[in-house]
C-alpha cells in the first residue's frame, strides 16, 4: 500500500494501482456499481492529451514530463487504463470524481514513465499538472459530446443497415397484395412491400435527424474552466487545446459561442435524446406490426413468418415467441423512461453549473448503445429471414371487404354499402357475388387489384375496364 493525503486526511492506496486518493474516496461514497462506459473514458484520456499538448506548445508543461502525459493518454485511449477508472458514473459533484480519477491514473503512469514511484506527486500532480488550465466543468461537458458523436457514429451506421434491410424487403414483397387495416379493422388493399417501405422511410427520417443534431454536439466548452470564462486558462492554449483535440478525436469540434452559457445549458442533451426518443417509438411501432403480422401460426393474421430464434415456451409444445420483437420493445420503453430522466437532470442545474452531467452522461450514452444494439440485430438477424406468406395474404384479402373502396368509383357508395351487406348475410366473398350479378369479369377484377394500380394515386383500372369511366354505377 501507499499512503495519499488530501486536504480531508489520509489514505491507504494499493501500491500496484494507478487511482489515488480522490478516486478511492469517491468509490467508497459512491457505491451504486454504474461503469462509466468506455466511449466516455477514451474521450476523457483525448481530451487530457489535447490540453496537455497545448499546455506544452505555449510553455506550462516542460520535457520530459509532457510526453510522459502524452505517452498516458495516449495508452489510456487504447483502453489500456479502464479498469483504473473505479468511480461508478453515478455519482454527486458533477462529474469531479471521474476528472480526478482520470488525472490520477495519467499523473501515476507518467511517474511511472519517467522512473518515479507512484504517488510522487511533487514531480507529477494530478491536480496542478494533469489538470492544468482545466476544470472539470468544461473537460466533462467536452469528454461527454465527444463520446456522444462517436457513438452517434456508429448508430447512424447501425440505422442505415436496418433501413437498407426493409427496403431490400419493400423490393422482395413489392407484389405481395394484402388487407390494409385502420384501427386494427380491413380498411383498402396494399402491398406487403408498402408496409416494409413504411417503416423504412420512418428509419430513415430518424438517420437524418440525429445526423443534423451534431452539428450543435460539435461546439464544446473546452478552455472556459469552471463557468467558461476561461478563468486561469491562457487564450493560446484554448486555441491550441481545441485544434489538438480535432486532431486526436478526427472530429471537428468547435469552441462554442459563448462558453460561460454553454457551460450552464445542457438543452443540447435533452435535444439528442428527445431524437432518440423518436427513433424508439419507431422503432417499437414497427416491431408491434410485425407481431400483429405474424400473430398465429394457425389462429392469427400469420401474412408474415418470422424467424424462429428459440422455443417460446416451458409447457407448450411447439410455441414460437417473436422475441426480438420484443426485446426491441423493451430496449424502446427503457429509453422513454432514460429519456425522461435525462429531461429533469438537465432541467436540474442551477446557476452557473449543472451538478447532474454524470446522469446525464449515463442516461445519453446508454440510449445511444440500446439503440445501436436494438437496430443491428434487427439488421442483421431479423429482417433479412422475414418472408411472406403470399397464400395466407390473398386468402385473407379475399375473405375481407378490403376492395369494395376500389369498387366505389364504378358502383357508387351506395350500391357498393348494399354489396357488402349481402356478403355479411350470406357469408359470401364480396369477389363471388360481383361475378355472380355480372357487375364485373374476372379480368376486370384482376386490373382492379393489380398491385401496381394500388399503389399510387389514383382510380384502379380506370381506362382499363368496360366500365369506362369513373362514377358509373351501371
Amino acid at each position: 500500500m501507499r499512503r495519499e493525503r488530501d486536504f480531508l486526511g489520509e489514505l491507504d492506496v494499493p501500491e500496484d494501482r494507478y487511482f489515488g486518493i480522490h478516486a478511492a474516496r469517491a468509490r467508497e461514497n459512491f457505491p451504486l456499481p454504474v461503469p462509466v462506459p468506455s466511449s466516455l473514458i477514451r474521450a476523457f484520456f483525448a481530451v487530457k492529451w489535447a490540453c496537455a499538448a497545448a499546455n506544452r506548445d505555449i510553455g506550462l508543461l516542460e520535457e520530459p514530463i509532457a510526453s510522459a502525459i502524452l505517452r498516458a493518454c495516449e495508452e489510456g485511449m487504447e483502453g489500456k487504463w479502464n479498469d483504473e477508472i473505479i468511480v461508478p458514473l453515478f455519482q454527486g459533484g458533477a462529474g469531479t470524481s471521474l476528472n480526478m480519477n482520470v488525472n490520477e491514473v495519467i499523473a501515476n503512469r507518467a511517474l511511472e514513465i519517467l522512473g518515479y514511484d507512484k504517488g510522487r506527486y511533487d514531480v507529477v500532480n494530478p491536480f496542478d499538472t494533469v489538470n492544468l488550465s482545466q476544470s472539470t466543468n468544461d473537460v466533462f461537458p467536452t469528454a461527454l459530446r465527444v463520446a456522444a458523436l462517436w457513438e452517434l457514429a456508429d448508430l447512424e451506421m447501425a440505422i442505415v443497415k436496418l433501413q437498407d434491410a426493409l427496403q431490400k424487403k419493400e423490393k422482395e414483397f413489392a407484389s405481395v397484395l394484402k388487407v390494409g387495416r385502420t384501427e386494427l379493422q380491413d380498411a383498402v388493399p396494399v402491398t406487403l412491400g408498402m408496409e416494409f417501405g413504411a417503416w423504412a422511410e420512418a428509419i430513415g427520417r430518424d438517420r437524418w435527424r440525429l445526423w443534423k443534431v451534431k452539428e450543435r454536439l460539435k461546439e464544446v466548452n473546452l478552455g472556459g474552466t469552471a463557468v467558461g470564462t476561461g478563468l486561469n486558462a491562457h487564450p493560446r492554449y484554448i486555441a491550441r487545446a481545441i485544434a489538438y483535440l480535432n486532431e486526436v478525436t478526427r472530429l471537428p469540434v468547435a469552441k462554442a459561442m459563448n462558453t460561460f452559457e454553454n457551460t450552464q445549458n445542457l438543452d443540447v442533451f435533452a435535444e439528442v435524446s428527445g431524437l432518440l426518443r423518436a427513433l424508439a417509438v419507431n422503432l417499437r411501432k414497427m416491431t408491434n406490426d410485425l407481431r400483429l403480422l405474424a400473430m398465429g401460426p394457425r389462429a392469427g393474421i400469420g401474412e408474415i413468418l418470422l424467424p424462429p430464434l428459440q422455443e417460446g415456451s416451458s409447457i407448450m409444445p411447439g410455441k414460437v415467441n417473436p422475441v426480438l420483437c420484443e426485446y426491441v420493445e423493451g430496449i424502446a420503453l427503457d429509453v422513454f423512461g432514460k429519456d425522461l430522466a435525462l429531461s429533469f437532470a438537465a432541467s436540474s442545474g442551477q446557476l452557473e453549473l449543472n451538478h447532474l452531467l454524470p446522469f446525464v452522461a449515463y442516461f445519453l450514452l446508454t440510449m445511444i448503445e440500446e439503440l445501436r444494439i436494438a437496430c443491428t440485430v434487427l439488421a442483421e438477424r431479423y429482417i433479412p429471414s422475414i418472408q411472406a406468406d403470399t397464400t395466407r395474404c390473398r386468402e385473407l384479402l379475399e375473405k375481407s371487404f378490403a376492395f369494395a373502396t376500389c369498387l366505389v368509383p364504378y358502383l357508387g357508395h351506395e350500391v357498393t354499402s348494399e354489396l357488402v351487406k349481402e356478403c355479411l348475410k350470406t357469408g359470401k366473398d364480396l369477389r363471388e357475388v360481383l361475378l355472380e350479378k355480372g357487375l364485373f369479369t374476372q379480368e376486370e377484377l384482376e386490373i382492379i387489384l393489380d398491385p401496381t394500380e394500388l399503389s399510387k394515386p389514383g382510380i384502379p383500372g380506370l381506362g382499363k375496364i368496360r366500365k369506362g369511366d369513373a362514377g358509373n354505377t351501371s
